[in-house]
């Protein structure tokens, strides 16, 4: 499949003839975001500032308390956009984090096959159709047990906690609270902080 070929900004209107592999992947400009779901490849900018910032946030206030276990409980390994090898898809979710008992080490490998169990995907409007309707349903599959929607221009926090073969939305968190969120609810996250320009 040539570069020509990529369905842009996250939109799949006709499946290709040939499904894409990963070399579709690889062989993409720096600047441009790849994954591949069920054969399609699926392509986006790195991301806007709204974006960005929101994303930025979120780790900054993950990070101390529960990757490093400065006041919180520590425990984790919290990393932006890693690409994910989930069977037959690859995706790139915005972060993700794993319990540190599950990823004692981390692998030397460009890429992770043990799926998260936490991730986060800051929704735009490019993404948004893809990031809920496409990929949700493979982090189910894949048992990621949450699952949160950050969406900075509307200022709200989408909780979603895996129930069965499905995920069932726990809270939405709206403006600039002050919110406990599972499964980082050890800590008060200021939602501020991810709406901030």
């Amino acid at each position: 499949m040539a570069i020509g070929a990529m369905i842009d900004s996250m939109v799949a209107n006709v499946r290709p003839a040939v499904p894409a592999t990963y070399r579709d992947i690889e062989v993409l400009p720096e600047h441009v975001v790849g994954e591949l779901i069920a054969g399609v490849l699926y392509t986006h900018a790195r991301p806007a500032i709204p974006h960005a910032v929101a994303a930025s946030a979120l780790g900054d206030e993950l990070g101390p308390p529960f990757k490093r276990g400065r006041g919180g409980p520590g425990g984790w390994v919290i990393l932006y956009e890693p690409e994910l090898h989930l069977g037959e898809d690859v995706l790139v979710p915005d972060l993700a984090g794993w319990r540190r008992e599950r990823l004692p080490q981390i692998p030397a490998d460009a890429y992770f096959t043990l799926p998260p169990d936490w991730l986060a995907e800051v929704l735009s409007p490019s993404t948004a159709a893809v990031d809920r309707g496409e990929k949700l349903p493979i982090y189910a599959r894949e048992r990621v047990t949450h699952v949160w929607f950050v969406e900075p221009i509307a200022k709200t926090l989408e909780i979603l906690r895996l129930d069965g073969a499905t995920y069932r939305v726990v809270s939405t968190l709206h403006g600039d609270a002050q919110v406990r969120a599972e499964p980082f609810d050890a800590i008060e996250i200021d939602l501020t902080s991810l709406w901030a320009r």
